[in-house]
């Protein structure tokens, strides 16, 4: 049995999601705006999403599938958000993926926890590449991935349907060469 890592940052832990997180993921995620700038998060967000969300969290780490970590402020032992990976194994890549409270917005704690998910899919899952999207409408999304190293490799056009409506993502992505060599500078 594979143990669910722990990683500290400057100012976040990032680790498992437990059951008693799950009101404060209610909370947060459930914010209209919150949600709103992401694809998967839904709204409203009721009662007991939350823990039905977090149900096969382990079993997607232990068969290698990915991992999703709370971001947890050190400080005020605050949930802040969540950050993780989805691995495709057959092509040694992994979607970057987050989301951060309202709250919490604009402090850099999605940047602080994607560089060190980074980190973590090069160095122990030894992925080739990572990369990420974001809604066109969510500029400060693609400020996050373009902070941690990441280059746009281009826009989808109508890509994905949230709520009815069809949307443009702008594609990031980052190789495990281009990270190495961003950690010598």
């Amino acid at each position: 049995m594979k143990k669910y890592p722990k990683v500290n940052t400057d100012r976040l832990l990032l680790r498992g999601f437990q059951l008693s997180d799950a009101r404060e993921i209610q909370n947060l995620a459930g914010d209209f705006e919150v949600a709103e700038m992401t694809l998967n998060i839904p709204h409203p967000y009721l009662e007991g999403m939350a823990e039905t969300w977090m149900e096969n969290h382990e079993k997607h780490f232990e068969s290698g599938e990915g991992v999703v970590l709370a971001m947890v402020d050190l400080t005020s032992n605050e949930l802040v958000g969540a950050v993780g990976l989805k691995v495709n194994r057959r092509f040694n890549r992994a979607e970057l993926g987050y989301w951060v409270g309202k709250p919490f917005w604009g402090q850099g704690f999605a940047t602080e926890a994607s560089e060190a998910i980074l980190a973590y899919g090069f160095e122990k899952i030894k992925l080739n590449k990572i990369h990420a999207s974001h809604m066109m409408r969510n500029p400060a999304s693609g400020r996050v991935m373009q902070k941690i190293g990441m280059e746009q490799e281009g826009i989808l056009k109508e890509h994905a349907l949230k709520w009815d409506q069809f949307v443009d993502l702008a594609v990031y992505g980052i190789l495990s060469s281009t990270w190495q060599a961003q950690q010598t500078l």
